[in-house]
């Protein structure tokens, strides 16, 4: 049979999944268009979030229609919330960031507030398998749910920070808005007693300041938080704060800020490998990771708040999603 007989072949299609509250809507659509044109593609179908959707409906709908390619363009939550939807789907994600942090995009090397090279890597990128890692959030209440996250999971400064930073300072000037919970927390040096286990080894109990969980180790401007955390190797990486004092934390700001020179370069390495590591902060790495807590403690999935836990069980699902990342070269 002819190809004329069968009928026209096929066009490739996106589906476009996207928050119009953090989007400029008419220049997504023309930047959109535009990519379609270049890589003879059928015109994408839309799929928008709503006030009462954090996404998964909207990610749900657009992966029903078996496109080729999901284009995610919102905020850090529309990314978590599609991630969670479409692990293990095979649908390759292209990412068009439009949040505050953009720490997942930074981590792959994405192009940020520049949507036209956005575009254009969502539609003609390599595709890299990544990981993404679930926790389970046990309540004091007895309910347990089951949550997706990027980049990290924090437990006590970091969840505070989270919390009860100003939403509107945040938006003006950034990751400063920090300072002020940073601050209020270490003169505060509020500990909490906790147990946690990693993989199959014994439960350990500590008393700690601040736990986080890392698919990637990088905060913003660079710094370097977890040296060993890589967000493709199926593993998760643990740093735990546990200061006990002003010298304390004087020792975890020195490590913080020399931890890129201190793990990426052949100097550092010796440095490091001469130096005692501080007891103020531990470093683990596992597959899965559980820690349960004497009294209620906050949690924040990728920066955003997501209560109280009494508990949670942390697991990473090795190479669970497709993000198309810039091609080498540039090509």
């Amino acid at each position: 049979m002819s190809a004329d007989s069968a009928g026209p072949l096929r066009r490739p299609r996106a589906a476009i999944v996207v928050n119009p509250s953090k989007v400029r809507m008419s220049a997504l659509e023309t930047a959109i268009a535009a990519q379609e044109a270049k890589a003879g593609w059928a015109e994408s179908a839309w799929f928008e979030t709503s006030a009462d959707d954090d996404g998964r409906d909207a990610v749900e709908r657009a992966a029903a229609t078996s496109p080729e390619l999901i284009v995610v363009a919102g905020g850090d939550g529309t990314l978590r919330a599609a991630a969670a939807v479409l692990a293990g789907s095979g649908i390759p994600i292209g990412v068009i960031p439009s949040g505050t942090g953009n720490l997942f995009a930074r981590e792959l090397g994405l192009p940020v507030n520049n949507l036209g090279s956005a575009t254009a890597t969502a539609f003609g990128g390599h595709g890299r398998p990544i990981d993404l890692g679930f926790a389970r959030l046990e309540r004091a209440d007895g309910e347990s749910e089951e949550r997706a996250f990027l980049v990290m999971a924090g437990i006590g400064l970091d969840a505070h920070m989270a919390a009860h930073t100003n939403q509107k300072l945040k938006k003006r000037i950034g990751w400063l808005a920090y300072s002020d919970p940073i601050a209020r927390s270490i003169l505060g040096n509020r500990r909490f007693d906790m147990v946690y286990g990693l993989d199959d080894k014994p439960d350990v109990a500590m008393r700690a300041h601040t736990v986080i969980v890392g698919n990637s180790g990088s905060l913003t401007a660079g710094m370097l938080l977890i040296p060993d955390a890589v967000i493709d190797d199926g593993l998760l990486d643990a740093v735990v704060m546990r200061p006990k004092g002003g010298g304390g934390w004087t020792n975890i700001g020195y490590r913080l800020a020399f931890n890129r020179v201190l793990h990426r370069t052949r100097f550092g390495r010796f440095i490091r490998r001469l130096t005692p590591k501080p007891r103020a902060i531990l470093f683990a790495q596992a597959k899965t990771l559980r820690v349960r807590f004497t009294e209620p403690q906050e949690i924040q999935l990728d920066g955003d708040p997501n209560g109280s836990v009494v508990s949670a069980s942390l697991r990473v699902q090795h190479h669970a999603l497709t993000i198309r990342v810039p091609q080498q070269g540039g090509g």
